[in-house]
Formats: C-alpha cells, structure tokens, sequence
C-alpha cells in the first residue's frame, strides 16, 4: 500500500466520465475519430498515473450501452480503437503489475475483441498492483439487472435480499471519487448504485486536454473534503 493510501482521505476506487472528444474535435477543426484517439492517449496517461499513486482501483467510462445508437462508421472506428487499445492497456497492466479488467456487454462485440478482452484479463488476473477496470457496453441499470438475475440462480429469495447480498453480485465495489470531463454535470448512469457517497468533480476541459497534471489537482482538492456518509 503506497504512502498516499495510508491518509484516510485518499480515495481507494476512482472513476473516470470520459466525455467531450467529438465536442474537442470540432472545436480544432478535426474529424471526430481524431477525438476518440486523443481522447484514448489522455486516459493512457491518467490511468499510468493511477497506477503510480497507488489507487487501489481505477474505473474508465469509454462505452456505454447507449453508444451502439451512434452513427456506423463511428462505432466501426471505436472497435477498431478499443481492440488496438486492449493491447496497451495490457501491456501497461503488465509493466505495472497491474490488473485489468472490463466491465460491461462482453458478448456484443466482435469474436476478435471478445478474444482480447479473455486474453488480457487471463493474463493480469494474478498481478497485485491497481485494478483498472474499462467500462466497455457498460450501463449502469444493466449491471444491476445482471446482479439480480445472479442473485435469483443462486436461489435466494425475498428475505435473504440485502444492501450486503447486492453490492456482492455487482461487478464492482463502492467508489470515492468520480470524475467527468467535458462539462456536463451529470452520471448518465454510471455505477449508480456504488456512487450514493462518491465525491463527484465535474471538470470543463475535454478528455483530451485533461493531463495529469489535473487528475493531481482533483485528488488533491478530494483530499479536503470531509466525507460524512450521512453521519
């Protein structure tokens, strides 16, 4: 556990809003697949970051359910992206003893990205270090559907239901902090359930002008709050 774990306000599992590429693009003159791109390097960087300040967990908002409704090509170019991409991010896993894991509609990608997604979890299962988990088809009412569907295979019935027996039979814990770039103040449904007593930051810059530099300044203005869980 690094030194900045040790501190109390320190948060444990961070998520990252990825928003404001296409809105980027357009403001440079750009296609929007040169948004997504830059967007993709920016996180890259936040996430290495992560890793070095020892965050326990990272969470990485890319793709949401709703995002299949996108025009074609653009979707086409996103899959082309986030294949090329699982093999970095495995590779920074890696480096990093790090482990990464994606949360959402595995089975609604192609063969060959379904294939990545099996290889890079297998190989950084076993390693100690951040989690980082990309939210790929990820919606936050179909994590919680999913849950409860496990809940009933289990056989569990009415009285057994509880906040314990919930949060288990979702795909990830709590989280302290939540980031959204690109302006808008809302979740849009992401982990709505985990998020009742994130700390949330709703910052101007598009993803790809957010630096590490400004994930530093979020955690540092994270560090003076005072987190009262309804208390």
């Amino acid at each position: 556990m690094s030194a900045q774990n040790q501190n109390i306000n320190f948060p444990r599992h961070i998520g990252l809003i990825a928003d404001g590429n296409r809105r980027w693009a357009k403001e440079h003159n750009l296609p929007k697949f040169e948004g997504h791109r830059r967007g993709f390097e920016a996180i890259k960087k936040i996430a290495r970051t992560a890793q070095q300040k020892g965050i326990e967990m990272f969470t990485f908002w890319c793709f949401s359910t709703e995002n299949w409704n996108r025009p074609a090509g653009e979707v086409a170019y996103l899959m082309d992206l986030f294949e090329s991409s699982l093999d970095e991010f495995g590779k920074m896993a890696e480096q990093n003893k790090a482990r990464l894991r994606i949360i959402g509609q595995k089975w609604r990608f192609r063969p060959s990205i379904q294939k990545k997604i099996e290889d890079v979890e297998k190989t950084t299962i076993n390693n100690s270090g951040t989690i980082l988990n990309m939210g790929l088809s990820y919606g936050g009412r179909d994590e919680i559907i999913q849950g409860i569907k496990k809940i009933i295979e289990k056989g569990l019935s009415a009285p057994d239901i509880n906040e314990k027996i919930i949060s288990e039979n979702l795909w990830l814990p709590d989280i302290d902090l939540i980031i959204r770039t690109g302006g808008e103040q809302r979740l849009s449904g992401f982990l709505p359930w985990q998020a009742v007593y994130a700390e949330l930051f709703f910052v101007k810059k598009y993803l790809p002008d957010f630096t590490p530099a400004d994930f530093e300044e979020v955690l540092n203005e994270y560090a003076g709050r005072q987190r009262r869980f309804g208390r």
